[in-house]
């Protein structure tokens, strides 16, 4: 199958594992910043495979992983208290808040619903004119345009109630905050090439400057990501530092820019809060004020009590790439997929999850 299974083959993978163990003599940190990328990493042995001195570093690459506690508790209180039609796609369902999550609040009645897309939100509202739906609008970059687009069709359509709950993150100022960590020890990205067929690269090109740090940016099959590692090898080991694209069947300089237009047609960028990590200035979307009646947090009132992480659960560190998932004391124990502490336990893109179904162990403890 074209663009599946030469990015699969064993072969090609072998040759790529034996460059690199040939190509690397120093000791470098290497972060990718997406879920995907992590899933696929460990899924499919990469880690393990890697020489001793790569480590990959699990960063903040997943977007319902970094939605803040506050706007879980809202989309439950939404839920429950205004009797909304509250829909999310399935991941969300059940990350827990301060409280519950969304399938417990669906468990005690309220009217939750799973759905592939928000433009179906968009026609339950159609075929529900007595009641207010509410998506929960998640996600970094890459989900943006299908949220923008559902706000602009309702709004062409005359449709009034319908809104969203926005908690888009963008993936540029994370890397910066990440950077900007006096703790930082990374030393090169694997860019995230879903974020980058929408978006594009410039804005990658400024952060390669001001750190003088490798950027490569990568897909997600298992040659796919040895080819991203290599590369950031080879700039590491030769003193080089520049913005490189290896994900060049998708990934245009330019991006999308129909995706971008409808973007910024409909938000404007904001600070934002993440989860574990903290508020970063200018890394979220927020909705204009053109599209204000669909922007369920001006369209509702919240009468709640201030919400608050679970402080036993380390996920701000394991996002921050301070610790791998199984260096957490609570991992596989009072943490797991069925009683989750945070959400990167939860998610089908969080590394603790990753960590947990696939049976990750330490390169030390294989040795």
């Amino acid at each position: 199958m074209k663009y599946l299974s030469e990015f699969r083959s064993p072969e090609i993978v072998e040759a790529l594992l034996k460059e690199i163990r040939e190509t690397v003599k120093g000791n470098w940190n290497i972060m990718e910043v997406c879920g995907g990328q992590t899933h696929s990493l460990v899924k499919n042995g990469i880690l393990n495979m890697l020489p001793a001195n790569i480590q990959m570093v699990h960063g903040p690459g997943c977007p319902v992983c970094v939605t803040p506690v506050n706007l879980i508790d809202k989309a439950v209180h939404l839920a429950m208290e205004h009797k909304v039609i509250l829909c999310s796609y399935g991941d969300m369902i059940r990350v827990p808040g301060s409280g519950m999550s969304l399938l417990e609040a669906k468990s005690k009645g309220a009217d939750v619903r799973i759905l592939y897309s928000p433009l179906e939100a968009v026609n339950i509202a159609k075929e529900n004119p007595g009641r207010e739906v509410v998506f929960f609008a998640v996600g970094f970059e890459t989900t943006a345009p299908a949220n923008a687009l559902s706000v602009i069709q309702a709004y062409q359509s005359g449709v009034k109630n319908y809104s969203i709950l926005t908690s888009h993150v963008l993936v540029p100022p994370a890397i910066e905050a990440i950077m900007s960590d006096k703790e930082c020890e990374v030393d090169a990205f694997l860019g995230a090439g879903h974020v980058c067929a929408i978006m594009g690269m410039s804005e990658y090109y400024p952060i390669v400057e001001k750190y003088k740090i490798p950027i490569v940016i990568t897909g997600f099959e298992p040659v796919d990501l040895l080819e991203g590692i290599l590369a950031t090898v080879k700039q590491l080991e030769n003193g080089e530092y520049r913005l490189e694209n290896q994900y060049t069947r998708i990934v245009e300089a330019a991006g999308n820019t129909s995706a971008i237009k409808a973007i910024d047609q409909v938000f404007e960028v904001t600070d934002r809060e993440w989860r574990g990590i903290g508020e970063i200035a200018s890394s979220g979307y927020g909705v204009k004020d053109k599209y204000s009646a669909y922007d369920a947090m001006k369209k509702f009132k919240f009468d709640m009590a201030e919400s608050h992480e679970d402080p036993t659960c380390m996920s701000g560190d394991i996002m921050k790439g301070k610790i791998k998932p199984n260096q957490c004391p609570n991992f596989g124990t009072k943490c797991t997929p069925v009683q989750p502490l945070g959400a990167p336990m939860v998610s089908s893109e969080g590394a603790c999850a990753a960590y947990y179904y696939f049976n990750m162990i330490t390169v030390e403890e294989v040795i």
